[in-house]
């Protein structure tokens, strides 16, 4: 289905309405139904490559007039995320992935959130990679772009392509002669969504820890009308940045890009129909932290003092280790990896960020990924031979805590690369991390955690977070409301800094906690 390459579309990752999209999990083998729709791989790592591409830019901001566009890249290997890039200043995403990776590229496969330029297509293929998916909307090499006359002209990206310029061409022609004589399989994959999934993801987001601490501060805001807001904001922003205008202009730009076997229908339709729907998942996960006066916000200094007996040197100022859109950027990072979730009650995701002493080229600036993960049963084994109940199962032999292996703990475990000392290591986890995962955290050199803490200093029986309060060395910072918006159960501290909060009852809210799933029979299995 692509050009020169002839292709059939089970290689793009296409399917028919209806069809079976089976996908392998990143785990367990799983042969058995599971309790609920998941995202697959191929559309989590494409989400999470889309996501990248609307990286917050710390030092250069993506010139609009330009016709080299700004991209986002995952890199994979073995189902693992290694790497997580964007496009920078003087670096394109592909660029910046053979710097940092060279070599390590090798045998791995990438997501971009367009088609690469040929600058670094033939570096990519020169690297060894075995798989290059990309979603076929405008180019890095921008077609949208090029089309306009008037640079002054604003509305330029919503106009018919028109003819393109001659670096354009060129470089079209160029890509499709490196993909035609690849090595590397060079595909589009996208797959329709699990059914029922949409809906799960719009409940679980609405519903959040990030939504009900919101809920909680604010007892008479309507959140509903909040997160919807959000969601059609998000909705109409990401469809803009990717989703290319009408069919017909789309249409057009495919076929400019030697990728007319695209336009053929039904595929077409389909094609744009399963990137809508990605794009409909990020705004619902986008609208689960919500933007309403809410950031992270560091706690009480004195509980996060460097232990004297500790020969590590200080980290850096907490208030000044990532901006609050950065923040905000990994933990939706951190929730997109959580509808990976092989729990069958609480996804979990947690992504661990470092900060170099010095400026990258690419635009995530000094941050460059260490790990990522998702609450998971330990890999290899059957997803099926494991129990499935909670806490209110009274036979304790039956309960899921003691086999299912935590998202701090697998970001740790698969992490890409060691702890540098004196970098800043920063974790970002959907959850508050739990007594079992307290220890890592620390044991580990993770010098800063951004996180929710609903569930802190609650025992549950099976799982407790009574630890998380008392953790020394580690500077924390939670999701709270605007120190200069809050009441007087929300003190503002020096330097930034604000207190635990105290509520009125430590009422455990089933609805945020659990990935509340519909276990009809008729939900096909995802494995």
């Amino acid at each position: 289905m692509e050009g020169s390459k002839t292709r059939n579309r089970a290689d793009t990752g296409q399917s028919s309405p209806g069809g079976d999209t089976k996908d392998d999990s990143t785990q367990t083998d799983s042969r058995a139904q599971g309790y609920g729709p998941r995202l697959s791989k191929v559309n989590l790592f494409t989400l999470l490559s889309l996501w990248m591409e609307l990286f917050p830019r710390e030092q250069h901001e993506e010139d609009d007039n330009s016709q080299i566009r700004g991209m986002g890249l995952v890199v994979v290997r073995d189902s693992k995320v290694m790497g997580l890039h964007c496009s920078g200043a003087e670096l394109h995403a592909g660029q910046a992935a053979i710097i940092q990776h060279g070599p390590r590229l090798a045998d791995c496969q990438l997501y971009f959130s367009r088609r690469p330029c040929a600058t670094c297509l033939k570096m990519i293929i020169n690297a060894g990679v075995s798989q290059i998916c990309f979603w076929p909307g405008d180019p890095e090499v921008s077609m949208l772009r090029s089309a306009s006359t008037n640079p002054s002209d604003s509305s330029h990206s919503n106009s018919p392509p028109g003819r393109i310029t001659e670096e354009a061409a060129l470089d079209a022609v160029a890509t499709e002669k490196l993909k035609s004589n690849s090595r590397p399989h060079i595909c589009v994959l996208l797959q329709p969504l699990m059914p029922g999934l949409a809906q799960f993801v719009s409940e679980t987001s609405r519903e959040c820890d990030f939504m009900e601490r919101v809920t909680d501060d604010e007892p008479g805001l309507n959140a509903e009308e909040l997160f919807n807001g959000d969601r059609t904001k998000h909705l109409k922003d990401f469809s803009r940045q990717f989703l290319v205008g009408t069919s017909q202009q789309h249409r057009e730009i495919l076929t400019q890009m030697g990728l007319e076997n695209f336009c053929v229908e039904p595929y077409f339709s389909n094609l744009r129909s399963n990137m809508r729907q990605l794009v409909e998942v990020l705004a619902t996960v986008a609208a689960g932290v919500p933007l309403r006066h809410y950031s992270f916000y560091r706690e009480q200094c004195s509980a996060t003092e460097p232990s004297p007996a500790k020969s590590s040197p200080p980290p850096s100022p907490p208030h000044e280790v990532v901006s609050q859109e950065v923040a905000r950027h990994c933990i939706i990072q951190a929730r997109l990896l959580a509808y990976r979730t092989e729990d069958p009650k609480v996804g979990v995701g947690a992504v661990i960020w470092a900060r170099a002493h010095t400026a990258g080229c690419d635009g995530t600036g000094r941050l460059y990924l260490v790990g990522c993960g998702y609450n998971a049963y330990p890999a290899g084994s059957k997803y099926a031979e494991y129990p499935q109940m909670d806490n209110k199962q009274e036979d304790r032999q039956r309960r899921k805590y003691r086999f299912i292996v935590h998202a701090e703990q697998n970001a740790l475990t698969f992490r890409t690369r060691e702890f540098k000392a004196g970098e800043p290591t920063i974790l970002f986890v959907t959850k508050c991390p739990c007594d079992e995962c307290v220890p890592l955290i620390r044991g580990a050199g993770i010098t800063h955690v951004y996180t929710t803490d609903q569930d802190r200093d609650k025992d549950k029986g099976d799982i407790s977070y009574m630890r998380f309060s008392s953790m020394k060395d580690v500077n924390k910072f939670i999701w709270q409301k605007n120190p200069s918006d809050c009441s007087a159960s929300f003190p503002q501290v020096a330097n930034g800094c604000v207190g635990k909060h105290s509520r009125q009852t430590e009422r455990e809210s089933h609805s945020s906690k659990k990935l509340r799933i519909n276990r009809s029979h008729d939900l096909p299995s995802v494995s």
